[in-house]
């Protein structure tokens, strides 16, 4: 029974979800960003490419027309590579820019809003030399298992990506054998087509691997945060709190309801019963209220209570078993009677005060 309890069995529940990605531990799939991202460089790539060709020619033309050793200034070595700083400024900075803007985005989108201050903690004891060798033993331990899961994956990787680049340039084959003899313009515009379609395999490639490794991952993170029984109660305790402590705090509130509903009982106008297991007194106060108001009712031992306390203080009982079940059932506490009952509550009432008036 111990080891049944110990079993993580339990999915695990919001709180725990949340708490887990709070700490910023969440399910995460690097071969999919790496997929995401290499689609979104090579669109990137091909929305830029004419600029970055025009900026690169540029770039040569300015070198080989203005190319004068004599006038060189060793000295001025900054000056020297400022324009062409500024031409790699114009190829590539608007280029890694959305690059980065986009590898952020994919990250968000895979991953979700998670701000976890504690993974940017910096946490001494990694750094001790026992626990630097403990990580490089597991990293490099070929029998650990997570260890020949990624070995299997980085594999799986190599083939298959590998695989399906060389099918692209096998299938062009022919095209390659005759770039013998072709000018070079056309011959570059073959082999661009080629790579092409060599990038777009090898793509489509990572992206299957990269879902199928997502799928993977949920699936590991989902049984790393499962929970045991025991913990499902344990936080059920802290979110609720202890039954038995509610059941405490609810007897408590009870009995001073109670105290407080027979501290009403001595200045009711009559307690109307059942005759033994219903009692319910009944006030009327046109100060207060338009209509007469139930101050205290009870069944069985209470309703012998608020007889007792009645006797005590001289308020009339009367025995109505319809009116006294009626009102117990359809009025709470401190509640005013239904207009249906006003007739049956008016002659009682009226029989009690005809009664005190002759007295």
């Amino acid at each position: 029974m111990g080891n049944e309890a110990a079993e993580k069995t339990e999915e695990a529940t919001t709180r725990r979800r949340t708490k887990e990605r709070e700490r910023g531990n969440v399910a995460k799939s690097r071969d999919m960003d790496s997929a995401l991202v290499m689609v979104a460089g090579i669109a990137l790539l091909a929305i830029f490419a004419s600029g970055m060709i025009e900026n690169i020619q540029n770039m040569l033309r300015d070198t080989f027309s203005h190319l004068n050793v004599s006038e060189v200034d060793v000295n001025n070595i900054l000056g020297l590579l400022s324009p062409y700083l500024i031409y790699l400024a114009k190829i590539l900075l608007p280029f890694l820019v959305l690059l980065l803007i986009a590898s952020i985005f994919i990250i968000r989108f895979n991953v979700g809003h998670v701000f976890a201050l504690q993974r940017a903690k910096i946490d001494l004891n990694n750094l001790s030399p026992r626990r630097m060798l403990q990580n490089a033993k597991r990293m490099f331990n070929p029998f650990e298992p997570r260890s020949m899961v990624e070995f299997a994956k980085s594999i799986l990787k190599i083939v298959v990506v590998g695989a399906c680049g060389y099918s692209a340039i096998n299938s062009r084959k022919g095209d390659l054998l005759g770039l013998i003899g072709l000018e070079i313009p056309v011959a570059l515009n073959i082999i661009v087509s080629i790579i092409i379609n060599m990038i777009i395999n090898m793509c489509l490639a990572m992206l299957v691997l990269g879902y199928l490794d997502k799928k993977y991952q949920n699936y590991e993170y989902e049984k790393s945060i499962k929970m045991t029984k025991q913990e499902i109660k344990d936080e059920h305790k802290d979110t609720e709190g202890d039954p038995k402590i509610k059941a405490k705090i609810k007897s408590i509130q009870m009995q001073m309801a109670r105290q407080r509903m027979m501290a009403a009982v001595p200045e009711a106008d009559v307690v109307v019963t059942n005759p033994t297991h219903y009692a319910v007194a009944i006030k009327y106060d046109k100060t207060k209220a338009p209509a007469p108001m139930v101050t205290a009712k009870g069944v069985d031992y209470l309703a012998f209570q608020i007889r007792e306390i009645a006797k005590e203080n001289n308020v009339p009982i009367v025995e109505n078993r319809p009116v006294a079940r009626a009102l117990y059932n359809s009025v709470p506490i401190n509640g005013i009677i239904p207009s249906d009952m006003y007739v049956a509550v008016a002659e009682i009432l009226a029989y009690v005060f005809r009664q005190k008036n002759e007295q």
